[in-house]
């Protein structure tokens, strides 16, 4: 790494500045490891706070990932997403982003009584419930839990290993028209910052969404958490 020690430009902007152009080129492929501070230190014969600043701007930047007991891996840039009714799976897949799905739980069940609600379904109703955790280049970003009306209890988990959730609505005749959702922020649980491989009570941003079809039907109703630091929400907003 060509680095100049005497100029006016600061030794960490040097360092994000070449480490970005070899992510970006190539040189550095998503998923690959970076040395910790300490080798990466003693390699450039620089202090530790300085690559630790230049790490951090990376970080921030979406370009590298901190995971509990992996180091810092390469990703391929922050993941911004419309507010639109669309799968993450195909968003990423999109995106050239390599998305995989680990289907945590699959079940038939009776929920409680505001997820019938949501759903606008009678006592009793069993519905299918899902617990999904989302991949971008092998790394975990997103947990996905959704509840659906008995139409699609018949959708399996190799299908959802495979296929985004909305495509196979789609696929069984189902058009999605209008949703509904809240996007929040809270401190994740225990669960969700070991699946994300963090430290607990780091924040998560949070969507609650329920669809439906053309018919004015709920097809879905779910509650997803991101990792902020990979995933944001954008919007484009008109004066009335």
């Amino acid at each position: 790494m060509s680095l100049d020690r005497s100029g006016p430009i600061p030794m960490y902007y040097q360092i994000a500045k070449r480490m970005r152009e070899a992510i970006e080129s190539g040189d550095l492929p998503a998923g690959s490891r970076i040395d910790n501070e300490v080798k990466l230190a003693d390699h450039l014969g620089i202090s530790r706070p300085t690559i630790r600043r230049a790490i951090h701007e990376l970080v921030n930047q979406g370009l590298l990932v901190r995971r509990r007991g992996i180091g810092t891996q390469v990703v391929r840039g922050h993941l911004t997403r419309n507010f639109e009714i669309s799968s993450l799976y195909d968003d990423l897949k999109f995106k050239n982003r390599a998305p995989t799905t680990k289907i945590l739980l699959r079940e038939e069940v009776v929920p409680p009584a505001d997820i019938l609600d949501a759903l606008t379904l009678p006592e009793g109703t069993k519905v299918l419930h899902l617990r999904r955790l989302r991949y971008t280049d092998g790394i975990p970003f997103a947990l996905l839990e959704d509840f659906l009306p008995p139409e699609f209890l018949t959708i399996s988990a190799d299908a959802l290993e495979k296929h985004g959730l909305y495509q196979l609505m789609r696929s069984r005749g189902t058009t999605l028209r209008v949703a509904r959702q809240t996007v929040g922020a809270r401190a994740s649980t225990k669960e969700e910052a070991k699946l994300f491989e963090q430290k607990p009570k780091m924040p998560v941003l949070t969507m609650a969404r329920t669809v439906f079809d053309q018919s004015g039907h709920a097809v879905d109703y779910g509650t997803h958490a991101y990792r902020p630091d990979l995933y944001s929400f954008e919007m484009t907003l008109v004066e009335k």
